[in-house]
């Protein structure tokens, strides 16, 4: 089974990318096909109803996620939401694109927590019918830092992400069952 991994940063290097990084690696531990598609990457025009959907990377964006069987979204927290250049892409899909699959949210925020992207990120993967992992991942502070493999330098931010994404294989098992 496939699952397409959004990072949701116009930077090359920022930590909800070097998150969704060590998700897809944890992902593929447990047998899954992933894809990361970085928004810093596979940069997109400006969302206006009807227009640019023929773009090379919207068509790019538009496989990706048509092809999944479950997607995740990490997003940097900026005052207290998500990344436009997220919301950007997330405009150009629409309910075929999620329509049943678990959708699994993370976060990394300067402060302590990035609790509101979440929230917010929840309330659109409502609004394009996905289903919301009862898990999410919200780093915050030094527990953004990563080793040099990628990996979490936080023995205690490692565990949640891995019970996070426990749970999200377990809700793709069960509804691909």
């Amino acid at each position: 089974m496939k699952v397409t991994l959004i990072a949701g940063s116009n930077r090359e290097q920022a930590s909800s990318t070097v998150l969704i990084r060590y998700v897809a690696k944890l992902l593929e531990e447990q047998g899954f096909e992933t894809e990361v598609f970085s928004l810093y990457e596979h940069q997109l025009p400006l969302y206006g109803p009807g227009e640019a959907y023929g773009h090379e990377e919207v068509l790019k964006l538009s496989q990706a996620v048509k092809s999944a069987q479950a997607v995740v979204l990490s997003t940097p927290e900026y005052h207290s939401s998500i990344s436009g250049v997220l919301k950007n892409a997330l405009d150009f899909l629409n309910s075929e694109y999620f329509e049943g699959k678990p959708v699994l949210s993370a976060s990394s925020a300067g402060g302590s927590v990035g609790v509101s992207s979440l929230g917010a990120l929840q309330a659109i993967v409502r609004n394009l019918h996905g289903l919301n992992c009862p898990e999410w991942i919200s780093i915050g502070s030094d527990q953004r830092k990563f080793d040099e493999n990628g990996d979490p330098s936080d023995q205690a931010t490692e565990l949640r992400i891995r019970k996070a994404v426990d749970t999200f294989v377990h809700l793709i098992r069960r509804i691909h069952a």
